[in-house]
Order: structure tokens, then sequence, then C-alpha cells
């Protein structure tokens, strides 16, 4: 039986019935760093790569931001989708990526208004990354969510099955993944250094195999804050759930759009603080197991 670093079991833990995985062992996402443990003994961990991505729109660029540098075209058309820039039935002609020079050119039939009142903007890879907000919040106007219903053993299910998938999330730490799932079946799980990053992957995804998120949920490990409910409302999901915790305003915003907002999943235990009427108990929370904990370890990084 194969079993790597974190402690799972792969054949166990495997990525069975996913169309898009997390790859842990890719070289090029990780690298060795040497240093010291907390007895000043030498260790070597791997840590995770960042790398920039200038993204453009035609002949404009947009955005230079820092990734793990997998799935680059599907970073800059959900990137460009989430900030209003590419508008529902606009035809994309093509997506170039440039290896060696990091660059992805995103093609339309036209121009659009974004080429000529954006000015080049630079996002880290940190959590509090600048975004055109007031265009994502346009993107709200008259924007109705579909009432499909959530089993509570659905998200049970979804936690413990995402919780012990091989990621670098388990491996590495120091990343977000955010996975999108239709009832208690995770479907693609992306990965980067900021959160909105691998969500915009899922937009992405969805936008390139025409996939709608009317009967969907969108699992993530990161924060849920104003622009992770607005990005997931811009995709059509309904529910967006994660393992951490709340900000007031992207409960407000999620409340405003009538988004199911579920934060603190830990085994038998999550808050939801809006949209509580997709909600159907359908099991017992005692006869669910208490999470790992490795898990718990590892969400506190």
């Amino acid at each position: 039986m194969q079993s790597n670093d974190s402690g799972i079991d792969r054949d166990t833990a495997d990525t069975e019935g996913y169309l898009i995985a997390p790859d842990p062992g890719a070289p090029r996402l990780t690298r060795g760093v040497e240093g010291v443990d907390h007895e000043g003994n030498p260790t070597t961990i791997r840590v995770v790569e960042e790398r920039p991505l200038t993204i453009y729109l035609n002949g404009q660029e947009i955005v230079t931001a820092m990734t793990i540098g997998d799935y680059p075209e599907y970073l800059a058309l959900g990137f460009l989708k989430n900030q209003g820039m590419l508008q529902d039935g606009e035809s994309v002609t093509g997506v170039d990526y440039d290896e060696e020079l990091e660059v992805v050119v995103v093609r339309t039939d036209g121009q659009t208004t974004y080429e000529e009142k954006l000015k080049k903007k630079t996002r880290t890879s940190g959590c509090a990354v600048g975004t055109v907000f007031g265009d994502m919040m346009e993107g709200l106007e008259g924007l109705t969510l579909p009432a499909s219903p959530v089993r509570t053993s659905w998200l049970y299910a979804l936690a413990h099955r995402v919780n012990t998938t091989p990621s670098l999330y388990l491996e590495a730490g120091a990343i977000h993944g955010s996975v999108l799932c239709r009832e208690d079946r995770p479907l693609v799980y992306m990965e980067d250094v900021g959160r909105h990053n691998a969500v915009d992957k899922i937009a992405g995804w969805m936008v390139s195999e025409g996939v709608s998120g009317g009967d969907m949920i969108l699992y993530t490990t990161g924060r849920l804050t104003s622009e992770m409910v607005i990005k997931t409302a811009l995709m059509g999901i309904p529910v967006l759930a994660s393992r951490s915790g709340f900000t007031a305003w992207g409960v407000e915003i999620a409340r405003q759009v009538g988004l199911t907002c579920i934060g603190r999943m830990r085994g038998r235990r999550f808050v939801c603080l809006s949209g509580s009427e997709r909600l159907q108990w359908d099991v017992d929370p005692a006869s669910v197991a208490e999470e790992d904990r490795k898990h718990r370890r590892k969400s506190a990084e």
C-alpha cells in the first residue's frame, strides 16, 4: 500500500470520480528547501512554488497574478469572466499560453470596453487581492440563484472526501483549494496560493466546458469573504461552503443575492449564516464521525 508524507493512504483516499484532481506529486508545483527544525537539526521540506502569470485580453495587458502555474488557460478565462470582462454570449476565439513568457492571451471576436478603460493592475498571491470590485458588484444586479435543495448528508460526505483527497493543501500547506461539487460528488478540485485563483480556475473550466452552476456546490478551504461570495454568485452557484469562517460583508452580500453560505465545517459541525431554507437535514449529526486530528492541524496552517 502506498502512502505519502501526509499519512494518507493513496489507495483509500484516491481521486476516483474527479474530472480534475490535485497532483501533489507534480515536480513543477513544489521544490525542496533546506532548513533546520525546532531542535536545530537539518531538514528539507517541500514548499509550494509561485510564478507570475500575465493575462492579456486581446491586445490589453490586464493583470499579473502570482500562481502555482497549473491550468493557466482556465485561470485566465475564469479571472476575466468573474471580473465581468467577458460577458455572457461573448465569443472567445482563442486562449493562447506561452510557457516561456508566462503569458496567457484570451482573444474575443470583438473589442471590449475593458481594453480602453482598464489600467494595468498587479495582483499578489495574498488573500487581499486587487480586483475591479465595482464591476463585480454590478454583475450582481438582477441576479437570481436557483433554489436547489442541499442535503446535509451531501455536505458531510463532501467535507470528508475533499479532506482525504491527496492534495498540495495536505502535502505542503501554504495553499488554498476550491472544489466544484454536484450533490455529494466532488468534480473539479483546483488549488493555488490565492483562494481567488483557485476559484477562477474553476470558473474558467466551467466557461471552457459550457457547464452551468445551478445545481452545484462550491467547497473552499478559504475564508468566506465578500469577494468569494460575489464570485460564487457570478458563477451561478447557489451554495458556498468552507472549512473556514465568514466576514460580515460576505454574509451580507450572500443574503442579498440569496446564496447559501456555510462555514466552519469541521467533522459533524457547521454554521449556515445565509440561505438556510435550502438545507434539508437528512442525517443525524451524532452519526457523523469527528474530523481526524491531522486534518484539524492542517486546517489551522
